[in-house]
């Protein structure tokens, strides 16, 4: 989020050195001081004027091309600075006030208050106070916006579809599979949002070759989630998708709770048709909040031992937790051959979930240049690994399949896999068309680690082994 800010500083020197420790702040834009109130009064009144004149434009409305905070010296006249903060927050009531005092003490605070302050610091200037003040003046200008600012700033309740795709452990394909369905749905013309909720070591970035220093910690802290908020997060790639990236940072992903993704994600189903969450391997309490709102969960793994034990044992976890039942589940097998063991209806068996009709062959000779080269956008459209994922969002009806054209005109299928609408498919089912055998092993995507709040007080039975040509239970678990 860009915090524009605008100084009131009567000297000269106490207004270099605000500017200067402003300069610091992250995604900060100070503009340059006005000596006096009047001064102040006038730059706010001219930035709403041409706000006004704008938006049929397309451009910012009043209350958005003002700045989101005010920061007023105690020393700026000839209005007192309180009567001056009182002015700015009935005549502006979308910016937050901070006010510079070297009286901080409990009657002054609210006085400031009262007059409408957002803020405190006191004098002499440090940086740590400066910033918590500015962005939390920031973040309360920001919610306050959602709602005077009407139209395109207030964001409509969810609409889009929501997707998640899990893998079963770390190497399985989870980020490949995420990232051509979501090139799949932006092809047919469907506006997309591709989330990395592998928050510690996610690698949607390094697999569209992204440089954005922006990432999904940024809409961490803010309760209301502007659309003005959301662009500056989301970059915009040139495929037509919109990423919204995890951190470079995997320590931050914690700052990315359960109630902050709820947020995030609604914010983002309100402005795309398809909103696609690459959520790893580990489960923290984001991708779970993730997983449980999910219109379509897929959960990627492998036709090998260690890979479908993996897959149950998170099954398992999503129901003892209450997140997901089995059965409203979507398993995607990856990487599949004619002579592999292990057969999608028998991992349909030992998971208890759904499997998709669509399976991903194994062709990491197709995948390995454009993994190399981080552009797993220019993957070749004669690749049998891209078909049958075209073919998987065809399944899910992120993207229309002609059948589907030609029986329903204009209108889009709705998801066929979605266990919480329609029947299960029968565990154990045959797999039907879109089954793509191919020769070697794909790609792996990054896992991420942690634990997140909402698991620490939930508990439940240990659930029965399963059955089949191994055991899926293992010696590995206990109970």
């Amino acid at each position: 989020m860009t915090i524009r800010i605008l100084s009131a500083i009567g000297d000269p020197d106490a207004a270099r050195a605000v500017s200067s420790l402003l300069h610091q702040l992250p995604d900060a834009e100070p503009a340059p001081a006005v000596a006096d109130s009047a001064a102040l009064l006038d730059a706010l009144a001219r930035a709403a004027a041409q706000g006004e004149g704008t938006p049929s434009a397309g451009g910012p409305s009043a209350v958005e091309a003002l700045p989101e905070v005010v920061v007023v010296h105690e020393r700026i006249g000839p209005a007192p600075a309180l009567e001056l903060i009182r002015e700015v927050a009935l005549r502006f009531p979308a910016v937050g006030v901070v006010l510079i005092t070297a009286d901080a003490g409990p009657a002054l605070f609210s006085a400031a208050m009262d007059a409408g302050a957002r803020g405190v610091v006191g004098l002499p200037l440090g940086y740590e106070e400066l910033a918590a003040r500015v962005q939390a003046a920031a973040q309360w200008a920001a919610g306050v916006r959602v709602h005077l600012g009407g139209g395109a700033e207030a964001a409509p309740g969810p609409a889009g579809t929501l997707v998640t795709v899990t893998g079963a452990k770390g190497g399985v394909g989870t980020t490949v599979t995420a990232v051509q369905l979501a090139l799949a749905a932006r092809s047919a013309g469907r506006s997309v949002a591709l989330v990395d909720l592998d928050l510690q070591s996610g690698d949607v970035a390094s697999y569209l070759d992204v440089q954005f220093r922006r990432s999904v910690v940024d809409l961490a802290g803010i309760q209301d989630i502007s659309v003005r908020v959301l662009q500056d997060a989301v970059h915009d790639h040139h495929t037509g998708l919109g990423l919204l990236l995890a951190p470079e940072e995997g320590e931050r992903g914690e700052e990315v709770d359960d109630r902050a993704a709820r947020q995030i994600l609604g914010a983002l189903r309100s402005r795309y048709e398809v909103v696609l969450v690459d959520c790893g391997s580990q489960m923290q309490s984001a991708n779970a909040a993730a997983v449980e709102l999910a219109e379509t969960a897929l959960l990627v793994t492998t036709p090998d031992v260690v890979a479908v034990r993996a897959a149950k044992r998170l099954v398992r976890l999503w129901d003892r937790l209450q997140i997901r039942k089995a059965e409203d589940t979507t398993t995607v097998v990856n990487r599949l051959t004619r002579n592999t063991e292990i057969q999608p209806p028998l991992v349909a068996k030992a998971t208890g979930t759904q499997v998709a009709r669509t399976h991903v062959p194994a062709a990491f000779k197709e995948l390995q240049p454009c993994v190399d080269a981080g552009r797993m956008q220019d993957l070749d459209n004669r690749s049998t690994v891209k078909q049958a994922l075209c073919a998987l969002a065809a399944e899910l009806a992120l993207v229309e399949s002609p059948a589907a054209r030609q029986g329903r005109g204009s209108h889009r299928a709705r998801p066929t896999l979605t266990g919480r609408k329609r029947k299960a498919i029968a565990p154990g089912a045959a797999s039907g068309p879109g089954t793509v055998p191919g020769p070697a092993s794909g790609p792996a995507s990054g896992t991420g680690s942690g634990s997140g709040g909402r698991f620490a007080g939930r508990r439940g039975p240990a659930a029965t082994g399963g059955t089949g040509p191994f055991d899926p239970a293992g010696p590995y678990e206990e109970g």
